[in-house]
């Protein structure tokens, strides 16, 4: 197989004389998802849609904060972008759901949260007419209930510390929503992000809580408040954050060449390993958005795709280039890599097996 580090553009000249099993990487850009006329929210990268989704496209792992993972801190973090297929497959990058891939980061200690923003300051709302004094102040929303047997501790440990800028009882409460996020935003995503925005309205000045804010958003299809959210986590805590759930944000705001342009960004040369796979198979979902069904192979044609690999981020990226394969024309090839990703499945989370039944008419 040969190999560059040239992007997807760069390379679209030689699309017309690839052959099956050739893997060229393409690099991935700015921050910003989609296809997918179903995305209920569908997560838009083309991520294999993962079995328990139903309905949904697959899911990019969601990210409320999970163990041991910190704002900022892609690698722990990896939220798979489905998107779904060009048109109506939720394909491999789906990243709402808490599937695994766009999951949460589960902050909480030691359950693996599942799998995937808004800034208050403080727990103060904005004065109201400009007035002067707490009573001045707008009332703050009403915050969803927590139940009484969800405690602060269950929250990883790094993610409290990050609170120790608060008062103890807010840092407390703060700590409880964000515990509830990781809990409910496999299942249910929209209460899963009133408990994201309670915390935020709370704690709108630290990155965390920004980024389980914008996480929460994401799985529940609201890409403009996702983003925004992320944004402002990246700011705050630096480096790429989770570029991969931007683009797919983007995808998701019919913005699929701002997806292609964070796949090319300084940031996105950061990334490496899975995080790195993870924003090329947002890029070709962006791609096959755009009609471009050749670009989008190329984009995830890397040495990732060598080898006999197991486990969810290899079924999602084998899955992803299978379904961009068929899009291009190229079905037979394209049975051979869902046949590669359902192999490589071993959690059943995608449909990669349903999608040979159907190419091959069985």
């Amino acid at each position: 197989m040969r190999h560059d580090d040239t992007t997807g553009d760069e390379r679209e000249s030689s699309v017309a004389d690839r052959s099956k099993g050739t893997t060229v990487p393409e690099e991935p850009s700015s921050e910003g998802r989609t296809s997918d006329s179903d995305r209920r929210p569908p997560a838009r990268d083309n991520r294999a849609p993962r079995r328990d989704s139903a309905g949904d496209r697959g899911s990019f792992r969601s990210s409320a904060p999970r163990s041991g993972d910190r704002s900022g801190s892609q690698d722990e973090r990896r939220h798979t972008g489905d998107r779904g297929r060009s048109g109506d497959r939720s394909t491999s990058g789906d990243r709402r759901q808490g599937s695994g891939r766009g999951q949460a980061p589960d902050r909480t200690r030691g359950q693996g949260a599942p799998p995937r923003r808004r800034g208050g300051e403080g727990s103060a709302g904005p004065r109201a007419g400009g007035g002067r004094g707490p009573d001045s102040r707008a009332p703050r929303p009403v915050e969803p209930d927590l139940p009484d047997d969800v405690d602060a501790k269950d929250l990883e440990p790094g993610v409290r510390r990050d609170l120790l800028s608060l008062d103890k009882s807010n840092a407390e409460a703060v700590a409880r929503h964000m515990v509830m996020v990781s809990q409910l935003i496999g299942d249910d995503p929209a209460a899963a992000l009133l408990h994201a925005r309670a915390a935020r309205q709370r704690a709108g000045r630290i990155a965390v809580v920004r980024e389980t804010a914008g996480i929460a958003a994401y799985h529940a299809g609201e890409w403009a408040e996702a983003l925004s959210e992320l944004r402002a986590a990246r700011r705050m805590a630096g480096g790429p954050g989770l570029l991969s759930v931007m683009a797919d944000c983007e995808r998701g705001l019919g913005r699929p060449e701002r997806a292609i342009e964070l796949g090319r960004s300084d940031e996105a040369r950061q990334l490496t390993g899975d995080d790195a796979s993870e924003l090329r198979i947002v890029v070709a979902g962006a791609r096959m958005d755009m009609g471009q069904y050749d670009q989008a192979v190329v984009t995830l044609q890397t040495p990732d795709l060598e080898g006999d690999r197991t486990g969810s981020a290899a079924a999602r990226l084998y899955y992803a280039y299978a379904d961009a394969l068929v899009a291009a024309g190229r079905a037979d090839d394209g049975v051979q890599w869902f046949l590669r990703a359902a192999a490589a499945d071993v959690e059943g989370e995608t449909d990669a097996e349903d999608r040979v039944d159907e190419l091959t008419g069985q």
